[in-house]
């Protein structure tokens, strides 16, 4: 069943690559005279395969032409069967017009995609807090979907370095996928000399994600964590200044992970409970059982448009900030990158958390 499902899934691959390559080639043709026809299908032949490259031989090259040619791909399917009707129904006229439009919508799209994935920028929410608190005011910088490895390393990292020494934070949380799915390219590049020039005051805090699972690499990962001088949440919660209790839970691909209720029930709910939790999945159940804030990530805010569609019809709240009875949601859009090396619709971000305890009147 799985050689058939992987065949099943080849031949239709292919038959995308061959639609979006054809159609390239009859544009380019039409619009610009394009006459380097084997040129053309040799280049669209290594695009087609560079994810199965990538693959074999993980180079940060191929992930970026791999990446490339899937963004190409989302947006061709999208894109050439509406502009192949408008000429048509033109009656074939103005080929170069939509041609050079087309080729001006990709170009864009690469540059602002590259620009928007790699500029990050500092998103601030306050919050009020009706509880008492022996430090009435915390600054917290919270940073979710990191995926260090082949595309995101040491230089997007020391980005996140200067903008934790500018925020200057009482505090840092890490909601979860630190790693790309392995841990060797973190380890091969020493990012853990980088990041542990993240620090605060009251401590840098991390809990796992669902990349972090997939390389059955979690134990080191928790070994390099320690080593960068940053804490662990595994279903644990930890008093930060009798003022709150930080809550890190494992990620929902932990089949064992403990329940919400088991997690907090036994906390004095005098005290504001802060969780990380990387899948916003459990809003309701964050809400009914005392949870004040609820930090997480993994949607990554659809990352390309128009996957903010998708992710938007799965999660109540796949970015941004929503209050859910006392319940304050927040979820990043991420600051690393999954898959194509873009953000279209969405930008690389940093959150800043400033909570004031206020107590109950």
């Amino acid at each position: 069943m799985m050689y058939l499902f992987f065949a099943i899934f080849l031949l239709v691959y292919l038959a995308i690559c061959f639609y979006i390559g054809y159609n390239g080639f009859v544009w380019l043709r039409q619009s610009f005279s394009f006459r380097y026809k084997w040129a053309y299908i040799a280049c669209i032949a290594f695009l087609s395969f560079s994810v199965f490259f990538d693959r074999f031989f993980s180079t940060r090259v191929l992930a970026y032409i791999s990446g490339i040619w899937f963004l190409i791909i989302g947006y061709g399917l999208i894109l050439l069967p509406i502009i192949n009707l408008i000429y048509f129904l033109n009656k074939k006229r103005g080929a170069k017009i939509l041609g050079g439009a087309l080729v001006i919508f990709f170009i864009g799209v690469v540059i602002s995609g590259s620009y928007y994935a790699w500029h990050p920028v500092v998103r601030t929410y306050e919050i009020s807090i009706d509880k008492q608190a022996d430090q009435k005011e915390f600054n917290i910088l919270m940073v979710t979907d990191l995926h260090l490895g082949k595309i995101v390393g040491n230089k997007h990292l020391e980005r996140l370095v200067t903008i934790s020494k500018e925020m200057n934070p009482d505090m840092v949380v890490i909601a979860g996928d630190i790693i790309d799915d392995y841990i060797k390219p973190y380890v091969d590049e020493q990012m853990g000399e980088t990041l542990s020039k993240i620090k605060a005051p009251l401590g840098v805090y991390a809990t796992s994600g669902n990349h972090d699972y997939y390389g059955d690499d979690l134990d080191e990962l928790h070994q390099e964590m320690e080593k960068a001088g940053i804490i662990m949440l595994s279903d644990e919660s930890v008093n930060i200044e009798d003022s709150f209790f930080l809550v890190g839970r494992n990620d929902l691909t932990d089949k064992h992970r403990k329940t919400m209720k088991e997690l907090i029930g036994a906390l004095d709910k005098n005290l504001s409970i802060i969780m990380l939790d990387h899948q916003p999945n459990e809003i309701d159940e964050a809400s009914k059982n005392g949870v004040d804030i609820l930090l997480s990530g993994h949607t990554h805010g659809g990352q390309i448009a128009p996957a903010n569609i998708i992710t938007g019809l799965i999660y109540e709240n796949d970015w941004g900030y929503l209050k859910k009875g006392d319940l304050h949601s927040i979820v990043s859009s991420g600051y690393g990158l999954w898959g194509p090396p873009f953000r279209i619709g969405t930008q690389s971000e940093v959150v800043q958390l400033k909570i004031k305890f206020k107590g109950k009147e």
